[in-house]
């Protein structure tokens, strides 16, 4: 008779998920910012924070500031080890970096650099219509060394360009402050914005967005230009729309990128069925008006996107109160009303409020004030955005939330790699005990008066080996 040998035992693989959260808190009043602490399970019930992961809305692409000339003239002149030090912080991905993800970058000076300048400037009662002295020279000491730089940190990082005034002898007060584009000049400036992005292009740095003016609606900055409506929709429609076709260029054109007080503006473009073909989007603002507006067009226009691109902190400002108004209406408010970005205005300033030009910002406060032994100081604006880039990364989607307690607001997306971020703030000056459920788990948290609480979600799987004794 033939005999069996076989194995008297057999092993397996036993896998099973497990849900654990951590969350990161700030007390803005106490400079307490962004303490991170592990979130426990909960088995309270789900009376709660409800999260709704197949209820989506918006891509986000990310948060970030302005980069502004004078921004990278203070960084750059860093010390070589701590200026990488610094870009890592910022850029980064690791524990201790805030992962910031859409940079602004002025076409041309921005008030926030130390001179006014385009990149094609001749002698006064000059022209330049073939562009034959356009150049890059004014940005290569600086701003262009350190996107690059950057980049290398963060390949993926989003580039928006924007410019502050075109070149002073297409305007028709010959300045770089206010006046308007001359209309003999659209189709010359649409090609200086292509060659500019191209010239870009060539060194590594695409810019992902363009907006055609800064604040057209505000011709009192220096630089500046007036920029009405009906002139961008002209010059988009007839000029940069078809020059961005022709060039084969892939950067997306953004209307208006002021104010969410006129949201009629960017409304009366995209009406335009000609101009619309080459709009992506509208920008927004909030030094008037109110953060619906961005949702107020996105309605208008369900497939055009909103972004939403500056706002500032001032030197007068209080952290406390400038932090937790920015939260709610720059980071919450604006995801809540359908943006794909959350920008800061400008990354970094010198103790003086500066570098800027004469007539530029003098009361600008960055997310990082830079002494000039390298000290470096992180303000409010450097928390505002930390608070949301260091958990929603680019390709994040909002999705749904409900059963807020009274006195909390909050946004939630879902990161690509399938866990959730949520951001809750307490507007109360009682801390607030609740529970976020999510797919069968739940946890307890407890914010903080007045504070702000990132939370990440995660899973993880366990392994766990089993063996069976047969007898055999």
């Amino acid at each position: 008779m033939k005999r069996f040998i076989g194995l008297t035992s057999l092993a397996f693989v036993l896998s099973y998920f497990s849900g654990f959260g951590q969350v990161w808190i700030s007390q803005a009043e106490s400079q307490q910012m962004l303490k991170e602490q592990v979130l426990p399970l909960s088995t309270q019930g789900n009376s709660g924070i409800q999260i709704h992961a197949n209820n989506k809305f918006q891509i986000i692409d990310g948060f970030g500031y302005t980069l502004t000339g004078g921004s990278a003239q203070l960084i750059w002149s860093l010390a070589p080890t701590q200026r990488q030090a610094l870009l890592n912080e910022l850029f980064g991905t690791g524990k201790n970096c805030i992962n910031i993800s859409v940079l602004r970058i002025a076409v041309g000076a921005s008030d926030l650099d130390a001179n006014t300048f385009s990149y094609d400037d001749v002698p006064a009662g000059q022209k330049d219509e073939n562009l034959a002295h356009f150049s890059l020279k004014a940005s290569e000491k600086d701003l262009i060394p350190l996107m690059q730089a950057i980049k290398n940190i963060n390949p993926s990082i989003k580039f928006m360009a924007t410019p502050w005034s075109p070149p002073a002898w297409m305007k028709d007060n010959q300045a770089t402050k206010g006046g308007s584009l001359l209309p003999q000049y659209y189709g010359v400036y649409a090609q200086y914005l292509v060659k500019y992005l191209q010239s870009m292009k060539a060194l590594g740095l695409e810019m992902d967005y363009l907006t055609p003016q800064n604040e057209p609606l505000h011709p009192g900055n220096n630089p500046s230009l007036l920029m009405l409506a009906g002139q961008q929709n002209e010059f988009i429609k007839n000029h940069l729309g078809p020059a961005f076709k022709k060039a084969g260029l892939k950067t997306k054109i953004l209307a208006y990128d002021h104010n969410c007080d006129k949201p009629e503006y960017p409304i009366e473009i995209l009406n335009d069925p000609i101009t619309r073909q080459y709009v992506s989007g509208s920008a927004f603002h909030l030094y008037n008006g109110d953060i619906s507006a961005l949702s107020v067009v996105r309605k208008a226009h369900p497939d055009k996107e909103v972004y939403f691109t500056e706002q500032w902190t001032g030197a007068k400002g209080e952290f406390a109160g400038d932090f937790n108004w920015h939260i709610k209406n720059v980071i919450i408010g604006s995801l809540l009303n359908d943006a794909k970005t959350a920008l800061e205005w400008n990354l970094a300033n010198d103790p003086q409020w500066g570098p800027h030009t004469p007539g530029g910002c003098t009361e600008c406060k960055g997310a990082l004030t830079i002494q000039s032994d390298g000290t470096l100081i992180r303000n409010q604006a450097y928390y505002i955005v930390a608070q949301a880039s260091k958990f929603i990364p680019t390709g994040s989607t909002r999705i749904e939330m409900s059963g807020l307690p009274k006195g909390i607001i909050g946004v939630a997306a879902l990161r690509p790699d399938k866990q959730v971020a949520v951001l809750l703030q307490n507007e109360t000056k009682d801390m607030i005990k609740t529970t976020i459920s999510y797919d069968s788990k739940q946890w307890g948290i407890e914010i903080p008066k007045e504070g702000v609480a990132s939370v990440v979600l995660r899973y993880e799987v366990r392994v766990k080996s089993e063996a069976i004794d047969f007898g055999l």
